[in-house]
């Protein structure tokens, strides 16, 4: 196995990555009242220690009442849990990788399997998370400019902190997303409209606050997906042609990578071509991408929920695709959840050490 494509160097704008692996941002939930623990820090510095290029963090909801549905998944703002942040990336760099936080509002969500609630309901553009199911309120024009702000005040901190660069969670049904989609979006005001490029104001004008609040120099990275939890066959753009009108003007706003989140990494995002979601966004729009679903392991994350467990699997068509030049950075999620050290086993060729997945790794921070 060749994996020379893997282990090159990587440079754009602030980040310069010594590899093209990313640890996918994957939610633990193990920040209690919002804020990261020393184990969540330990947690990250072992990803770093194995030789993880760029390390996504897990989403990290932004200062919105209603921001998220677990009280155990990490705040970006208020001191206490800023200050965990800063020793999180602080450790991360001793260990000689890059990090990026993930920023994030869930929009309208179902209530966590705890009871637990935020003390106002949850917000969205129609106030549907799912087609045709009210979950929270529809989002008024204030209520929208301040959610854009609080984007903007978490970027500016996480440079602030010595991040290397931001993304932004704009897939799998979350509140960028809900706005994306036609089910979740039924405004009728400039919020909406009937394509896809309309619907995507809103994400346009967070990229704009965000890449005002952090200057030209600091890497933006956008996470986005066809496919939604509720719908796993769906696609926003149904077209390469819907790909452009949707993306460039996020180009145009700031936006430098897209992180193009698919199921499986290998399946063709349209007839015709055997491009991935990722392969046809950099074809499109001339961006940077990172291709990410299922790499590493036999099933899809999805279906670990359901307790099936994976085990590892070759890299030949990953880096087939690496090597035609179809993306230019990898996210791993599951094998790096379970292993700290993935990255370090893969570049000196010790596959027969390589670790499956069980549902059971979800449960705690792996840190050997």
């Amino acid at each position: 196995m060749n994996t020379e494509s893997l282990f090159r160097p990587f440079r754009l704008k602030s980040l310069d990555l010594k590899n093209r692996i990313v640890m996918a941002p994957m939610t633990r939930s193990f920040s209690p009242q919002g804020i990261p623990t020393a184990d969540v820090a330990k947690y990250y510095q072992k990803r770093a220690e194995g030789e993880v290029g760029l390390i996504l963090s897990e989403g990290t909801v932004i200062d919105r009442p209603a921001s998220s549905n677990d009280a155990n998944v990490p705040h970006f703002y208020g001191q206490d849990a800023l200050n965990g942040w800063g020793n999180v990336v602080q450790g991360v760099h001793q260990a000689g990788a890059k990090m990026a936080p993930q920023i994030w509002h869930m929009g309208i969500m179902e209530p966590h399997y705890s009871g637990w609630l935020p003390n106002t309901p949850f917000e969205g553009p129609s106030g549907m998370g799912s087609p045709g199911v009210i979950g929270g309120n529809t989002m008024t024009d204030s209520d929208i400019a301040d959610t854009i702000a609080a984007f903007g005040r978490a970027a500016a901190d996480a440079k602030r902190l010595g991040f290397d660069s931001v993304e932004l969670h704009g897939a799998h049904g979350y509140l960028i997303d809900q706005f994306f989609w036609e089910e979740t979006n039924k405004r009728q005001d400039s919020w909406g409209g009937q394509t896809l490029a309309e619907r995507s104001r809103f994400a346009v004008e967070v990229t704009k606050e965000v890449r005002r609040q952090v200057g030209e120099d600091l890497a933006l990275i956008l996470r986005i997906s066809q496919f939604k939890p509720s719908a796993y066959t769906n696609k926003l753009a149904k077209s390469p042609q819907e790909i452009e009108a949707w993306l460039n003007p996020l180009a145009e706003a700031g936006i430098d990578i897209f992180h193009c989140s698919q199921r499986r990494f290998w399946e063709p995002e349209f007839e015709g071509s055997d491009l991935n979601f990722a392969g046809w966004v950099k074809k499109v729009t001339g961006s940077a991408t990172i291709t990410v679903g299922s790499v590493g392991l036999t099933g899809e994350f999805l279906a670990a929920f359901a307790g099936e467990s994976s085990q590892p699997s070759s890299l030949d068509e990953l880096l087939r695709r690496m090597d035609r030049g179809d993306f230019d950075l990898v996210a791993v999620g599951r094998p790096l959840l379970s292993d700290p050290n993935w990255v370090k086993k893969i570049r000196e060729q010790r596959t027969d050490e390589l670790k499956g997945f069980t549902k059971d790794a979800l449960a705690e921070l792996v840190m050997d």
